[in-house]
């Protein structure tokens, strides 16, 4: 699981990013409001901490326009300031949760966690035998049934097929495909995802020309819907 930390205090920042990671977190960290901004326009983040006062752009604007975009990723809230017109201020522009600074460290990791598991339940539980429509898909072997018959995926088809299916009637973001199936090690270009749509469709559609199953949501991703 991806986790921003948006923190401009060097000392906490380091502490909190090394706690995380060894509760197995994978942490990207930033102390500047602008360059999070960018990071998470960029990238897909299972949650985000988020200190209100930073340079450039401040915590509140930054969540407000993560919202617009991501109304999925939990956000968690730091500030120096402890009046309850700041905490309202956070949880109107879309933060799931809120920390006074100075935090005790405990008790952040357990607000952290516990927002992660509420993300993973969101998430459905597919099973390894999976049908929609005449369509058939193991996802242990990679062997399926669609519109010409049996054949098999690739690894990479059987990834990103499981996770639409995952999150089925969803809009799944370009980022998120992009973690989920390659891994920021390796980065496809936007053209190679929507190949494998296109493959998606010849295999499993009726008229792949008008898609029923593998629908494309302009300027963000793609929806598995199953009528």
């Amino acid at each position: 699981m991806r986790i921003l930390l948006v923190e401009d205090e060097e000392n906490i920042r380091s502490i909190v990013k090394l706690n995380l990671e060894l509760d197995e977190y994978e942490v990207v960290a930033t102390g500047n409001g602008k360059d999070a901004l960018k990071i998470s326009n960029e990238q897909h983040f299972d949650l985000i901490i988020l200190d209100v006062m930073l340079p450039e752009v401040d915590g509140f604007s930054i969540c407000e326009q993560i919202r617009l975009k991501n109304s999925e990723v939990g956000i968690i809230m730091l500030t120096a300031k402890d009046s309850p017109t700041d905490r309202i201020q956070g949880l109107k522009r879309g933060a799931d949760d809120y920390l006074t600074k100075p935090f005790n460290l405990e008790e952040l990791l357990l607000r952290v966690n516990n927002l992660i598991k509420r993300s993973k339940k969101q998430t459905q539980k597919i099973e390894e035998q999976f049908s929609f429509g005449k369509n058939k898909v193991n996802f242990t072997t990679f062997d399926a049934v669609g519109q010409q018959g049996a054949f098999r995926l690739t690894k990479k088809e059987a990834m990103l097929m499981k996770l639409l299916a995952e999150r089925k009637d969803e809009v799944v973001s370009r980022q998120q495909i992009l973690q989920a199936v390659w891994g920021y090690d390796v980065y496809p270009s936007t053209r190679t995802i929507d190949n494998f749509i296109l493959a998606f469709r010849k295999y499993f559609e009726e008229d792949p020309k008008e898609p029923k199953f593998f629908q494309s949501v302009r300027g963000v991703g793609y929806r598995f819907v199953i009528n």
